[in-house]
């Protein structure tokens, strides 16, 4: 038996449109990530990006359990002494509600150029618009 190892020029990309009205951040981000990786599709090779790209719209009505909204923060670091800043997760989804989208499946991708990769077939909006409608992507509906 040999293991199909997929080529970058066999692997056809699709488009995939997901509302995030109703959806738990963690659970949509899973999902997400998985279709960025490709492992939903026999032909997943780990060091080929196989993966498809995902529109995701309504951004602003995901949902929290507990009590993430105040508790959770986002730290980011200047690298100079007293350079850190920290967000919660309510003022980030008032202020950018795609960023906290984008940081949950962000740390679900390898930390590596193919992750970097993957990262940029996302495409987040706030709202119900998106500009890739000459794309054609198809409707997912992601399981709760």
């Amino acid at each position: 038996m040999v293991s199909y190892m997929a080529k970058s020029e066999d692997v056809k990309k699709e488009w995939w449109v997901i509302d995030a009205s109703n959806q738990t951040l963690g659970r949509l981000a899973s999902n997400i990530a998985t279709i960025l990786r490709g492992k939903n599709k026999p032909i997943y090779t780990p060091n080929v990006d196989t993966g498809d790209f995902v529109v995701v719209v309504n951004a602003e009505k995901i949902t929290l359990t507990g009590k993430k909204l105040t508790d959770k923060m986002y730290h980011q670091h200047s690298g100079y002494p007293g350079g850190l800043k920290s967000t919660s997760l309510e003022k980030l989804l008032k202020e950018k509600p795609e960023r906290a989208i984008e940081k949950a499946v962000w740390g679900m991708l390898p930390r590596n150029t193919l992750g970097r990769k993957m990262i940029t077939k996302l495409k987040v909006y706030a709202g119900a618009e998106h500009p890739h409608q000459a794309q054609q992507p198809k409707a997912l509906k992601v399981k709760e």
